[in-house]
């Protein structure tokens, strides 16, 4: 067992500012992450080499500090008592002990089923953005970005500067929306900044607004797609290798809810309630960053600071980045009207569309189910590996359900890591 006086539960911005703000009040501190490196998703790879140079920085600090453990590679498993943590590694599990928690596990894509959208060379934006800065080959490749939010031309940067050939990237939002959004960003001049970089690094990709996937067409892996441009009568077509489709972000709330903390629903998100100090409902566990509602690093590291700083006793110091909330978190809702979801993806999807593709379950078998968990018990919906992590993103925009219980472990376990 060991034993910590804060255990941070994810290594992104709003983890590294969480344990950062703890550390240097003098806290031990612990940083689980299931990735082998910290940065998350939006810093994923080597921090200490991504162009925000928040990332190196951060790292460089904490890996100074002598009372910071990092422990990557390791996943929560469930919580056999309170304020202690079952985890495991690759080759062995260990039961964490902790006065304060903080819960920075982020968010995953939200994908949505249309026709095509199970064949090989259909990822997420997202997906194959992090596949990419991995080492996954895409030199040459054709590939259609789509969906919907500023994200898609981050991965659309990352892939391209990876030697893919962009398409072209597909919008849902429309104009008007775009145009709000656009103004809006006066209020943020950093954001025009990263705008501006983007738009220089996608100079001449197509950029399709008011647009949507209809379709993907393959016989045994995608060949093309079809896509659904304003009011035309006749979808166009484009021919491509890799189809990187999301539709924004879903927050990661499995261990808050596990824990017990009260969760909200918030435009079409299932969020972790917290208060000013980003404590939840749990006495002793904070959440920070998406976990609390998605938007985006600056939000994040804003949350993290305060929850840090919170769980470490000093919440008069927390005030300090209350103003950084407050103004990041007025851009997270005008991220949320600009880009909100058109009523047209709910209609996409076929009978024989599959929805769960753990269980392949289609749409046919889930629209005359009432509730999530009626179309677990009749079609195993949610049931699969993924433990709803996928189809309960797209079930919840397509008949309005929502999740009502977490299933223990949290991640897949080894059944040794539980006998121990």
């Amino acid at each position: 067992m060991k034993y910590f006086d804060i255990v941070v539960v994810g290594a992104g911005p709003a983890g590294l500012a969480a344990a950062h703000a703890a550390a240097a009040q003098g806290a031990h501190v612990g940083i689980i992450d299931d990735n082998p490196y910290p940065g998350g998703q939006i810093w994923r790879g080597a921090p200490d080499t991504q162009s925000d140079p928040r990332a190196p920085q951060l790292l460089g600090e904490l890996r100074g500090f002598e009372n910071v453990e990092f422990l990557p590679q390791t996943r929560v498993m469930y919580a056999p008592q309170p304020q202690h943590l079952l985890v495991q590694t690759p080759s062995t599990s260990n039961t964490l002990q902790y006065k304060q928690l903080i819960i920075a596990t982020g968010a995953r894509e939200r994908l949505l089923p249309f026709p095509g959208w199970t064949l090989p060379g259909v990822t997420g934006a997202g997906g194959l953005q992090a596949l990419s800065k991995g080492g996954y080959p895409l030199e040459g490749k054709r590939v259609v970005v789509a969906g919907s939010g500023p994200l898609l031309l981050a991965a659309a940067a990352t892939l391209k500067g990876k030697g893919a050939h962009i398409v072209a990237i597909i919008e849902q939002a429309a104009t008007p929306a775009l145009l709000r959004f656009g103004l809006g960003l006066l209020a943020t001049p950093s954001k025009i900044a990263q705008a501006l970089q983007l738009n220089a690094q996608l100079r001449g990709v197509p950029y399709w607004r008011n647009s949507y996937v209809h379709s993907a067409q393959g016989e045994r892996a995608l060949q093309s797609v079809q896509v659904q441009r304003g009011f035309e009568q006749e979808l166009d077509i484009l021919q491509c290798d890799y189809l990187a489709c999301g539709y924004g972000l879903l927050p990661n709330v499995e261990l808050a809810q596990a824990l017990g903390c009260a969760t909200v629903a918030r435009d079409t998100q299932t969020v972790v309630q917290v208060d000013e100090w980003q404590q939840t409902s749990v006495p002793g566990v904070y959440c920070a960053g998406e976990g609390t509602g998605v938007g985006g690093v600056d939000l994040a590291l804003a949350e993290g600071h305060i929850a840090g700083l919170s769980a470490s006793g000093l919440k008069e110091q927390a005030r300090g980045a209350f103003a950084a909330r407050t103004r990041w978190r007025k851009f997270a809702e005008r991220l949320g009207r600009s880009f909100a979801l058109r009523p047209e993806l709910r209609t996409l999807a076929s009978d024989d569309t599959i929805v769960c593709r753990c269980e392949d379950v289609c749409h046919g078998d889930l629209r005359t189910q009432t509730s999530w968990r009626s179309a677990k018990l009749q079609t195993r919906c949610g049931m699969g590996p993924c433990q709803g992590r996928i189809c309960g993103g797209a079930t919840e925009v397509l008949y309005g359900w929502r999740p009502d219980a977490v299933r223990l472990p949290i991640s897949p376990t080894r059944i040794s890591s539980i006998i121990d």
